[in-house]
């Protein structure tokens, strides 16, 4: 997510073109932004992400200690950017948490 490189529609636009570039939401072209800050697929989970920046910038999000933990824990209980064909679980609380 922090680099642009991922399974979202805007990566695909560049890197993989045939590859869908919206969003299921509806949105025609997938950002980070849009996942981030608009998507109402991630309503649920966007209070984490307002922990660390109210207003949701995305360069506190993505270039902070404090945005950076709290996109991991967005990450991780709402399944953004990953392979949409992958089942959405919650993980192990041993597993190391790693960053997409």
């Amino acid at each position: 997510c922090r680099t642009g490189h991922g399974f979202f529609g805007e990566y695909f636009a560049h890197f993989v073109p045939t590859n869908d570039q919206s969003c299921p939401c509806g949105e025609p072209l997938q950002t980070r932004e849009h996942i981030l800050a608009e998507c109402p697929i991630y309503d649920d989970h966007r209070e984490t992400l307002r922990e660390a920046s109210e207003d949701l910038i995305i360069s506190d999000l993505l270039g902070t200690e404090e945005g950076i933990k709290a996109l991991a824990t967005f990450i991780r209980q709402s399944g953004a950017f990953k392979k949409l064909d992958q089942p959405n679980h919650p993980p192990d609380d041993s597993e190391p948490l790693s960053m997409p």
